[in-house]
């Protein structure tokens, strides 16, 4: 080499210190509309970003607040994904200690007897070593950005398991708010159940007295006790869900609920959220937990091919150590017998069968994975709150024709009792008009559970709150 071409050489591999060998991240376009479809455009205008509401202001139940608070601290699937946070920084740490020396001080004794026969000079041999040195040992000098890769694929898995709590976190508190919601509207079906039965228990009481003084027939009398009996039936069934329900959110909160599970509740009282304000833009969704999750793991990916080329390029490290060695122990730390080593390695890779190219492909085929998948998360989140911005856009409609069904039926029910009260009806039209009315009022409970549902649900696929 021409010494004038040392400066550059020397230049050279001062900037390949600094190499950077990723690809350019870019975040990928979304593969989704700029808006939401045409059909929700009425309910966009009454909504917020749940982004800036946090879930203690959006749900207003004092209970519900509280189970979900416990949920939040006791909950074990959310305390693994708490685990997986742990774990991941830690792997990141690991990365990160890659890229500084690991200085270790070592001290060693060597004693050796060489017997006669074995010796050089025919007789026998007492040989002793002693040594103390401080130094670090193979030492990776990262001029291609193959360790700092590394590193920051680790910093991405870290980023993508924070995200993965913070997506279990929206997920446990919507489960916590549903299941809460079910066990209260079916509470509400119980209590017209059993209402409903007291009603038909008194109506069959009548109908027997008036069997006893001839003005009805037996079938009356066994109509009526159809009546009870149904509603009976209903008053165990629901009785079941309730116990049901309320074993499911204990399972969810993960420990013993700090309210009274048992209290009375009205759906309609515990079912406030805060309204969420102005149409938002489907370019929100970027920023849902699970969305981000995957941009993370993307990322990952795309370091990972900066450690996949920088294999194609020498790995350059370094052992060194510097201390004392004697042949003696008193004497060792004696200032003549300092000692020291320096051993620098470079290796060039030549040939190794196309594994580096298959390992850079790899690395490319998985950053190409994982672009699809954080569209496809992405489209998916789209679709979660299309359809629930679809549903809601109809909601209003039928809570407004339920209730008119439940007055009407009402009124049915009350104008064929007096009918049959006065004989002009015989008892089946009382008890179809009974009927009617007990199934339009727990359609309406039916229907006012799927509207509190489905504000947590918008809640939840806009992305939630803040933690």
């Amino acid at each position: 080499m021409n010494k004038h071409s040392y400066p550059l050489g020397i230049a050279a591999l001062m900037l390949a210190g600094c190499m950077n060998m990723q690809p350019k991240y870019e975040r990928p376009a979304a593969p989704i509309p700029a808006q939401w479809p045409a059909t929700a455009d009425a309910v966009q205008k009454q909504a917020t970003a749940p982004a800036v509401v946090g879930w203690e202001q959006f749900f207003t139940d004092p209970d519900l607040k509280k189970l979900i608070r416990q949920a939040l601290e006791n909950n074990r699937d959310l305390r693994v994904s708490t685990l997986n946070i742990e774990k991941a920084r830690a792997q990141y740490q690991i990365q990160r200690a890659d890229l500084f020396p690991k200085i270790n001080a070592t001290g060693s004794g060597t004693n050796q007897r060489t017997p006669a026969a074995a010796s050089t000079t025919g007789s026998t041999l007492l040989t002793h070593q002693y040594s103390a040195n401080l130094g670090f040992s193979s030492y990776e000098l990262d001029f291609f950005g193959r360790v700092r890769s590394l590193r920051d694929q680790a910093v991405y898995q870290y980023l993508s398991t924070e995200e993965a709590k913070r997506s279990a976190q929206i997920t446990l508190v919507a489960e916590v708010a549903n299941a809460y919601l079910t066990m209260v509207a079916d509470m509400e079906s119980l209590e017209l159940a059993r209402q409903t039965l007291r009603t038909q228990r008194e109506s069959y009481d009548m109908t027997k007295r008036q069997l006893e003084f001839g003005s009805v027939t037996e079938l009356t009398l066994r109509q009526a006790e159809t009546s009870v009996e149904s509603a009976r039936a209903d008053v165990a069934k629901y009785m079941t869900q309730v116990d049901q329900d309320r074993n499911a959110l204990v399972l969810l909160v993960g420990t013993a609920p700090e309210v009274n599970l048992d209290e009375m509740r009205s759906l309609k009282a515990v079912s406030q959220t805060a309204t969420l304000p102005d149409g938002l833009p489907s370019t929100v969704l970027q920023n849902r937990p699970d969305v981000l999750e995957a941009e993370r793991d993307l990322q990952g990916y795309n370091a990972n091919i900066g450690a996949a080329r920088a294999a194609f390029f020498p790995t350059i490290s370094l052992t060194a150590s510097a201390g004392v060695a004697s042949n003696e122990l008193g004497s060792l730390f004696n200032g003549s017998n300092r000692a020291w080593s320096f051993a620098p390695q470079i290796v060039l890779p030549i040939f190794n069968a196309g594994l580096n190219k298959a390992n850079l492909k790899v690395a490319e085929v998985n950053r190409d994975i994982s672009v699809a998948q954080y569209e496809k998360a992405i489209q998916t989140a789209f679709k979660e709150v299309s359809d629930s911005l679809a549903q809601r856009a109809t909601l209003e409609e039928q809570l407004s024709a339920q209730t008119a069904l439940v007055n009407a039926t009402e009124r049915s029910f009350t104008l064929s009792r007096l009918r049959f009260e006065k004989g002009l009806d015989n008892y089946l039209t009382v008890l179809d008009a009974q009927r009617s009315y007990y199934s339009a009022q727990q359609n309406l409970i039916t229907v006012r559970l799927s509207d509190v549902s489905n504000q947590v649900t918008l809640y939840k696929v806009l992305g939630g709150g803040a933690f």
